[in-house]
Protein backbone atom coordinates (compact mmCIF):
# COMPACT_ATOMS: atom_id res chain seq x y z
CA UNK A 1 0.00 0.00 0.00
CA UNK A 2 1.22 3.40 -0.92
CA UNK A 3 2.34 5.42 1.91
CA UNK A 4 1.11 9.15 2.49
CA UNK A 5 4.55 11.63 1.51
CA UNK A 6 2.50 15.36 2.27
CA UNK A 7 0.31 17.59 0.53
CA UNK A 8 1.87 20.77 -1.72
CA UNK A 9 -0.58 23.95 -1.66
CA UNK A 10 -0.39 26.08 -4.59
CA UNK A 11 -1.43 29.61 -3.28
CA UNK A 12 -2.12 32.49 -4.69
CA UNK A 13 -2.45 35.46 -1.83
CA UNK A 14 0.62 37.38 -3.68
CA UNK A 15 1.49 35.96 -6.51
CA UNK A 16 1.61 31.91 -6.99
CA UNK A 17 4.07 30.04 -4.90
CA UNK A 18 3.85 26.13 -3.76
CA UNK A 19 4.17 25.77 0.33
CA UNK A 20 4.97 21.71 1.37
CA UNK A 21 3.88 19.65 4.17
CA UNK A 22 6.05 16.68 3.81
CA UNK A 23 6.67 13.24 5.57
CA UNK A 24 8.94 10.42 4.87
CA UNK A 25 7.69 7.87 3.50
CA UNK A 26 9.83 4.96 4.42
CA UNK A 27 8.39 2.60 1.77
CA UNK A 28 9.00 1.87 -1.76
CA UNK A 29 5.53 3.67 -2.40
CA UNK A 30 4.20 6.57 -1.74
CA UNK A 31 1.88 9.47 -2.98
CA UNK A 32 2.36 13.05 -2.85
CA UNK A 33 -1.10 15.60 -3.28
CA UNK A 34 -0.61 18.87 -4.66
CA UNK A 35 -3.53 21.39 -4.04
CA UNK A 36 -3.73 24.03 -7.00
CA UNK A 37 -5.55 27.01 -5.41
CA UNK A 38 -6.53 29.74 -7.69
CA UNK A 39 -6.15 27.95 -10.57
CA UNK A 40 -7.25 30.80 -12.86
CA UNK A 41 -4.53 33.10 -11.72
CA UNK A 42 -2.02 30.37 -12.20
CA UNK A 43 -3.05 30.58 -15.87
CA UNK A 44 -2.14 33.89 -15.68
CA UNK A 45 0.60 34.17 -14.28
CA UNK A 46 2.50 31.01 -15.61
CA UNK A 47 2.71 31.61 -19.70
CA UNK A 48 3.88 27.89 -21.52
CA UNK A 49 6.74 25.85 -20.40
CA UNK A 50 6.71 27.75 -17.03
CA UNK A 51 5.73 25.91 -13.95
CA UNK A 52 5.22 25.82 -10.28
CA UNK A 53 7.16 23.00 -8.38
CA UNK A 54 5.78 21.21 -5.40
CA UNK A 55 8.52 21.35 -2.29
CA UNK A 56 11.08 18.21 -2.22
CA UNK A 57 8.82 15.03 -0.44
CA UNK A 58 10.47 11.32 0.08
CA UNK A 59 10.15 7.96 -1.45
CA UNK A 60 12.04 5.15 -1.43
CA UNK A 61 14.79 6.94 -0.21
CA UNK A 62 15.07 9.45 -2.70
CA UNK A 63 13.58 13.10 -2.61
CA UNK A 64 11.41 14.44 -5.61
CA UNK A 65 9.61 17.31 -6.73
CA UNK A 66 6.08 17.65 -9.12
CA UNK A 67 6.15 20.45 -11.49
CA UNK A 68 2.86 21.73 -12.52
CA UNK A 69 2.50 23.49 -15.96
CA UNK A 70 -1.00 25.74 -16.22
CA UNK A 71 -0.78 26.46 -20.15
CA UNK A 72 1.66 23.16 -20.92
CA UNK A 73 4.87 22.24 -20.89
CA UNK A 74 5.87 22.87 -24.54
CA UNK A 75 3.88 25.01 -27.25
CA UNK A 76 2.47 21.78 -29.02
CA UNK A 77 0.68 20.83 -25.87
CA UNK A 78 -0.22 24.86 -24.91
CA UNK A 79 -4.17 24.08 -24.62
CA UNK A 80 -3.45 21.08 -21.85
CA UNK A 81 -2.32 21.24 -18.19
CA UNK A 82 1.21 19.26 -18.26
CA UNK A 83 2.85 17.67 -14.94
CA UNK A 84 6.44 16.25 -14.41
CA UNK A 85 8.54 14.64 -11.81
CA UNK A 86 11.85 14.76 -11.02
CA UNK A 87 14.27 13.55 -9.00
CA UNK A 88 16.55 15.90 -6.38
CA UNK A 89 20.22 16.65 -6.29
CA UNK A 90 21.49 14.72 -3.27
CA UNK A 91 24.91 16.42 -2.33
CA UNK A 92 25.82 12.84 -0.26
CA UNK A 93 25.56 10.95 -3.64
CA UNK A 94 27.75 12.07 -6.76
CA UNK A 95 25.13 10.68 -9.23
CA UNK A 96 21.98 9.51 -8.03
CA UNK A 97 19.90 7.13 -10.42
CA UNK A 98 16.81 5.16 -9.70
CA UNK A 99 14.03 3.69 -11.60
CA UNK A 100 10.24 4.21 -10.35
CA UNK A 101 7.20 3.91 -11.85
CA UNK A 102 4.62 6.80 -11.42
CA UNK A 103 1.17 8.13 -12.27
CA UNK A 104 -0.90 11.44 -12.07
CA UNK A 105 -4.52 11.70 -11.41
CA UNK A 106 -7.28 14.04 -9.86
CA UNK A 107 -7.47 12.86 -6.44
CA UNK A 108 -11.44 12.77 -6.58
CA UNK A 109 -11.00 9.80 -9.18
CA UNK A 110 -8.89 7.98 -6.69
CA UNK A 111 -11.65 8.01 -4.25
CA UNK A 112 -14.10 6.93 -6.18
CA UNK A 113 -11.84 4.67 -7.56
CA UNK A 114 -12.69 5.44 -11.23
CA UNK A 115 -10.19 5.90 -13.86
CA UNK A 116 -10.83 9.50 -15.34
CA UNK A 117 -8.00 11.35 -16.03
CA UNK A 118 -5.73 8.50 -14.40
CA UNK A 119 -2.01 8.62 -16.49
CA UNK A 120 0.25 5.95 -15.53
CA UNK A 121 3.69 4.61 -16.92
CA UNK A 122 3.47 0.91 -17.76
CA UNK A 123 7.25 0.40 -17.44
CA UNK A 124 9.90 1.89 -14.50
CA UNK A 125 11.41 5.07 -15.98
CA UNK A 126 15.05 5.83 -15.04
CA UNK A 127 15.66 9.21 -13.53
CA UNK A 128 19.23 10.77 -12.58
CA UNK A 129 19.26 13.92 -10.46
CA UNK A 130 22.28 15.23 -12.59
CA UNK A 131 21.58 17.57 -15.24
CA UNK A 132 17.66 18.25 -16.48
CA UNK A 133 15.80 15.13 -16.09
CA UNK A 134 12.06 14.95 -15.62
CA UNK A 135 9.17 12.44 -16.78
CA UNK A 136 5.78 13.14 -17.07
CA UNK A 137 2.68 13.77 -19.36
CA UNK A 138 2.64 16.91 -21.80
CA UNK A 139 -1.20 16.42 -22.09
CA UNK A 140 -2.34 15.08 -18.51
CA UNK A 141 -5.62 17.41 -19.18
CA UNK A 142 -7.13 19.80 -21.47
CA UNK A 143 -7.91 23.16 -19.42
CA UNK A 144 -11.36 23.47 -21.16
CA UNK A 145 -12.17 20.06 -19.99
CA UNK A 146 -11.11 20.97 -16.40
CA UNK A 147 -12.95 23.94 -16.53
CA UNK A 148 -16.17 22.13 -17.46
CA UNK A 149 -16.17 19.04 -15.05
CA UNK A 150 -16.98 19.05 -11.41
CA UNK A 151 -13.24 18.24 -10.42
CA UNK A 152 -12.73 22.26 -10.41
CA UNK A 153 -14.34 23.38 -7.27
CA UNK A 154 -13.63 26.75 -5.97
CA UNK A 155 -11.38 27.10 -8.62
CA UNK A 156 -9.17 24.86 -6.85
CA UNK A 157 -8.36 21.19 -7.64
CA UNK A 158 -5.91 18.77 -6.37
CA UNK A 159 -3.95 16.69 -7.96
CA UNK A 160 -2.32 12.84 -6.74
CA UNK A 161 1.61 11.58 -7.54
CA UNK A 162 1.71 8.19 -7.20
CA UNK A 163 5.20 6.78 -7.03
CA UNK A 164 6.88 3.17 -6.77
CA UNK A 165 10.71 2.87 -6.56
CA UNK A 166 12.31 -0.41 -8.40
CA UNK A 167 15.30 -0.89 -6.59
CA UNK A 168 18.43 -2.46 -8.01
CA UNK A 169 17.88 -5.92 -8.97
CA UNK A 170 21.64 -6.88 -7.44
CA UNK A 171 21.00 -5.07 -3.87
CA UNK A 172 20.27 -7.15 -0.84
CA UNK A 173 19.04 -6.54 2.74
CA UNK A 174 21.25 -7.52 5.78
CA UNK A 175 19.36 -10.64 6.15
CA UNK A 176 20.44 -11.98 2.07
CA UNK A 177 16.72 -11.24 0.90
CA UNK A 178 16.29 -9.86 -2.54
CA UNK A 179 14.38 -6.73 -2.30
CA UNK A 180 13.97 -5.02 -5.52
CA UNK A 181 10.69 -4.34 -6.51
CA UNK A 182 8.75 -5.87 -9.61
CA UNK A 183 6.72 -4.13 -11.55
CA UNK A 184 3.54 -6.66 -12.53
CA UNK A 185 4.27 -7.63 -16.04
CA UNK A 186 0.70 -9.67 -16.12
CA UNK A 187 -0.29 -7.65 -19.00
CA UNK A 188 2.17 -8.30 -21.07
CA UNK A 189 2.44 -12.08 -20.44
CA UNK A 190 -1.65 -12.12 -21.39
CA UNK A 191 -0.47 -10.23 -24.62
CA UNK A 192 1.83 -12.99 -25.74
CA UNK A 193 -1.14 -15.41 -25.13
CA UNK A 194 -3.43 -13.11 -27.46
CA UNK A 195 -0.65 -12.69 -30.25
CA UNK A 196 0.15 -16.09 -30.34
CA UNK A 197 -2.81 -17.94 -30.03
CA UNK A 198 -1.53 -21.10 -27.59
CA UNK A 199 -4.76 -22.78 -26.56
CA UNK A 200 -7.25 -20.50 -28.48
CA UNK A 201 -10.98 -22.16 -28.06
CA UNK A 202 -13.08 -19.90 -29.64
CA UNK A 203 -13.25 -17.91 -32.87
CA UNK A 204 -14.76 -14.60 -34.09
CA UNK A 205 -15.61 -13.54 -37.54
CA UNK A 206 -15.94 -9.31 -37.43
CA UNK A 207 -16.33 -7.71 -40.50
CA UNK A 208 -14.92 -10.06 -42.59
CA UNK A 209 -11.67 -10.52 -40.42
CA UNK A 210 -11.21 -13.57 -37.91
CA UNK A 211 -9.93 -13.54 -34.41
CA UNK A 212 -8.99 -16.31 -32.05
CA UNK A 213 -9.17 -15.91 -28.31
CA UNK A 214 -9.62 -17.98 -25.01
CA UNK A 215 -13.02 -18.37 -23.19
CA UNK A 216 -12.31 -18.60 -20.03
CA UNK A 217 -10.03 -14.76 -20.25
CA UNK A 218 -13.05 -13.17 -21.70
CA UNK A 219 -15.39 -14.86 -19.37
CA UNK A 220 -13.37 -13.31 -16.43
CA UNK A 221 -13.29 -9.85 -17.74
CA UNK A 222 -17.20 -9.75 -18.94
CA UNK A 223 -20.45 -10.67 -17.70
CA UNK A 224 -21.81 -10.31 -21.41
CA UNK A 225 -19.18 -12.85 -22.51
CA UNK A 226 -19.61 -15.20 -19.54
CA UNK A 227 -23.19 -15.40 -20.94
CA UNK A 228 -22.30 -15.64 -24.43
CA UNK A 229 -19.95 -18.55 -24.06
CA UNK A 230 -21.15 -20.67 -20.84
CA UNK A 231 -24.96 -19.74 -20.40
CA UNK A 232 -28.22 -19.23 -22.76
CA UNK A 233 -26.67 -16.42 -25.21
CA UNK A 234 -25.08 -18.78 -27.84
CA UNK A 235 -26.43 -16.38 -30.38
CA UNK A 236 -24.46 -16.01 -33.52
CA UNK A 237 -22.61 -19.04 -34.09
CA UNK A 238 -22.31 -20.66 -37.27
CA UNK A 239 -22.50 -24.65 -38.45
CA UNK A 240 -18.55 -24.18 -37.43
CA UNK A 241 -18.38 -22.69 -34.65
CA UNK A 242 -17.47 -19.24 -35.28
CA UNK A 243 -19.50 -16.25 -33.65
CA UNK A 244 -20.41 -13.73 -35.70
CA UNK A 245 -20.07 -10.10 -34.34
CA UNK A 246 -22.26 -7.76 -36.28
CA UNK A 247 -22.58 -3.96 -36.22
CA UNK A 248 -18.83 -3.63 -35.29
CA UNK A 249 -15.23 -3.06 -37.22
CA UNK A 250 -12.38 -4.88 -36.87
CA UNK A 251 -10.70 -2.45 -35.69
CA UNK A 252 -13.07 -1.73 -32.92
CA UNK A 253 -12.80 -5.62 -31.66
CA UNK A 254 -9.35 -5.85 -31.95
CA UNK A 255 -8.58 -2.85 -29.53
CA UNK A 256 -11.64 -4.35 -27.22
CA UNK A 257 -9.71 -7.91 -27.00
CA UNK A 258 -6.62 -5.97 -26.41
CA UNK A 259 -7.95 -4.54 -23.52
CA UNK A 260 -9.84 -7.19 -22.21
CA UNK A 261 -6.16 -9.50 -22.03
CA UNK A 262 -3.89 -6.07 -20.92
CA UNK A 263 -6.04 -4.16 -19.17
CA UNK A 264 -4.79 -0.92 -21.61
CA UNK A 265 -5.88 0.54 -24.81
CA UNK A 266 -3.37 2.71 -26.46
CA UNK A 267 -6.06 3.13 -29.28
CA UNK A 268 -8.02 5.63 -27.17
CA UNK A 269 -5.09 8.10 -27.86
CA UNK A 270 -4.77 10.03 -30.83
CA UNK A 271 -1.08 9.52 -30.80
CA UNK A 272 -1.62 6.21 -31.31
CA UNK A 273 -3.68 6.35 -34.87
CA UNK A 274 -2.39 3.49 -36.78
CA UNK A 275 -0.99 4.31 -40.28
CA UNK A 276 -4.07 2.61 -42.50
CA UNK A 277 -2.80 2.63 -45.85
CA UNK A 278 -6.19 2.33 -47.67
CA UNK A 279 -7.97 5.28 -45.83
CA UNK A 280 -4.45 7.29 -45.84
CA UNK A 281 -4.04 7.12 -49.66
CA UNK A 282 -4.93 10.13 -51.61
CA UNK A 283 -5.01 12.72 -47.96
CA UNK A 284 -4.02 15.77 -48.38
CA UNK A 285 -0.54 17.22 -46.59
CA UNK A 286 -1.11 19.95 -44.04
CA UNK A 287 -3.89 21.01 -41.91
CA UNK A 288 -6.53 19.06 -43.70
CA UNK A 289 -4.43 15.41 -43.43
CA UNK A 290 -4.68 16.46 -39.50
CA UNK A 291 -8.47 17.40 -39.70
CA UNK A 292 -9.39 13.95 -41.09
CA UNK A 293 -6.84 11.93 -39.33
CA UNK A 294 -8.74 13.35 -36.08
CA UNK A 295 -12.07 13.14 -37.08
CA UNK A 296 -11.27 9.59 -38.13
CA UNK A 297 -9.33 8.82 -34.04
CA UNK A 298 -12.98 10.33 -32.75
CA UNK A 299 -14.96 8.22 -34.57
CA UNK A 300 -13.18 5.12 -33.80
CA UNK A 301 -13.27 6.26 -30.05
CA UNK A 302 -16.82 6.47 -30.63
CA UNK A 303 -17.45 2.92 -31.82
CA UNK A 304 -15.00 1.88 -28.61
CA UNK A 305 -17.51 3.24 -26.65
CA UNK A 306 -20.39 1.33 -27.72
CA UNK A 307 -18.70 -1.83 -27.78
CA UNK A 308 -17.16 -1.19 -24.31
CA UNK A 309 -20.96 -0.51 -23.26
CA UNK A 310 -22.59 -3.53 -25.40
CA UNK A 311 -19.87 -5.93 -23.78
CA UNK A 312 -20.17 -4.17 -20.07
CA UNK A 313 -16.68 -3.75 -19.50
CA UNK A 314 -17.27 -0.36 -17.19
CA UNK A 315 -13.41 0.51 -16.96
CA UNK A 316 -12.60 1.01 -20.63
CA UNK A 317 -16.42 2.70 -21.36
CA UNK A 318 -15.33 5.41 -18.49
CA UNK A 319 -11.78 5.48 -20.20
CA UNK A 320 -13.66 6.43 -23.51
CA UNK A 321 -15.86 8.78 -21.59
CA UNK A 322 -13.31 10.96 -20.37
CA UNK A 323 -11.44 10.73 -23.61
CA UNK A 324 -14.63 12.14 -25.24
CA UNK A 325 -15.64 14.59 -22.75
CA UNK A 326 -11.94 15.87 -23.23
CA UNK A 327 -12.00 16.69 -27.26
CA UNK A 328 -15.65 17.64 -27.39
CA UNK A 329 -15.72 20.16 -30.33
CA UNK A 330 -18.56 21.85 -32.47
CA UNK A 331 -18.68 19.42 -35.40
CA UNK A 332 -18.99 16.11 -32.81
CA UNK A 333 -20.87 17.77 -29.98
CA UNK A 334 -24.61 16.39 -31.17
CA UNK A 335 -22.88 12.66 -32.26
CA UNK A 336 -21.42 12.29 -28.77
CA UNK A 337 -24.57 13.54 -27.00
CA UNK A 338 -26.56 10.98 -28.97
CA UNK A 339 -24.02 8.29 -27.82
CA UNK A 340 -24.27 9.56 -24.36
CA UNK A 341 -27.80 9.89 -24.28
CA UNK A 342 -28.07 6.13 -25.77
CA UNK A 343 -25.93 4.44 -23.70
CA UNK A 344 -26.88 6.27 -20.66
CA UNK A 345 -23.79 8.06 -19.43
CA UNK A 346 -24.65 11.13 -17.47
CA UNK A 347 -21.44 12.59 -17.35
CA UNK A 348 -20.60 13.16 -20.75
CA UNK A 349 -24.19 14.18 -21.79
CA UNK A 350 -23.59 16.89 -19.16
CA UNK A 351 -20.37 17.76 -20.59
CA UNK A 352 -21.75 17.84 -24.10
CA UNK A 353 -25.01 20.33 -22.77
CA UNK A 354 -22.05 22.31 -21.00
CA UNK A 355 -20.00 22.82 -24.26
CA UNK A 356 -22.92 23.87 -25.96
CA UNK A 357 -24.13 26.06 -23.47
CA UNK A 358 -21.32 28.51 -23.88
CA UNK A 359 -20.76 28.66 -27.60
CA UNK A 360 -21.43 31.59 -29.90
CA UNK A 361 -23.87 31.91 -31.61
CA UNK A 362 -21.28 31.29 -35.08
CA UNK A 363 -20.58 28.48 -33.46
CA UNK A 364 -24.11 27.16 -32.66
CA UNK A 365 -24.74 27.98 -36.32
CA UNK A 366 -21.92 24.92 -37.04
CA UNK A 367 -23.18 22.26 -34.34
CA UNK A 368 -27.27 22.98 -35.98
CA UNK A 369 -25.56 22.00 -39.83
CA UNK A 370 -24.17 18.31 -38.44
CA UNK A 371 -25.71 15.40 -38.83
CA UNK A 372 -25.09 14.63 -35.39
CA UNK A 373 -27.67 17.61 -34.44
CA UNK A 374 -30.61 15.95 -36.70
CA UNK A 375 -30.45 12.48 -35.45
CA UNK A 376 -30.50 13.99 -31.84
CA UNK A 377 -33.69 16.45 -33.59
CA UNK A 378 -35.16 13.30 -34.74
CA UNK A 379 -34.37 10.66 -31.96
CA UNK A 380 -34.14 12.68 -28.78
CA UNK A 381 -36.66 15.61 -28.72
CA UNK A 382 -36.35 15.46 -24.59
CA UNK A 383 -32.40 15.91 -24.73
CA UNK A 384 -33.09 18.83 -27.24
CA UNK A 385 -35.70 20.39 -24.57
CA UNK A 386 -32.83 20.13 -21.60
CA UNK A 387 -30.80 21.92 -24.19
CA UNK A 388 -33.04 24.56 -25.23
CA UNK A 389 -33.41 24.84 -21.19
CA UNK A 390 -30.12 25.66 -20.33
CA UNK A 391 -29.51 27.79 -23.55
CA UNK A 392 -32.76 30.17 -22.19
CA UNK A 393 -30.81 29.76 -18.23
CA UNK A 394 -27.87 31.40 -20.38
CA UNK A 395 -29.41 34.19 -21.51
CA UNK A 396 -31.16 35.41 -18.80
CA UNK A 397 -27.86 35.18 -16.39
Amino acid sequence: MSSFTGVSVVEDHVGSYCRTSAVEAGTDSGYHLLMVNGYSRTKEEKPTGRSISSGAFVVGGYAWLLEYYPNGKHPNCADFISLFLSLVHDDSKVDSKVDATFSFCLVDQVEKQMPMYIHATNKATRFESAGDYSWGISEFLRRDALERSANLKGDSFTIRCDIMVCEDSNTEDPGGHDTKVLVSDLDQHFNILLQTKVGADVTFEVSGETFTAHRCVLAARSKVFMAQLFGPMKEGTSTSGVIHIKDMGANVFRALLRFIYTDSCPEIDNDYMEEEQEMSQGLEEGQEDETIKDDMWLQRLQDLFVAADRYDLQRLKCICEMQLSDNIGASSVMSTLALAEQHHCQGLKEACLKFIQVQSSSCMQTVTTTDGWDHVVSTYPSVLKELFVKLASKQQK
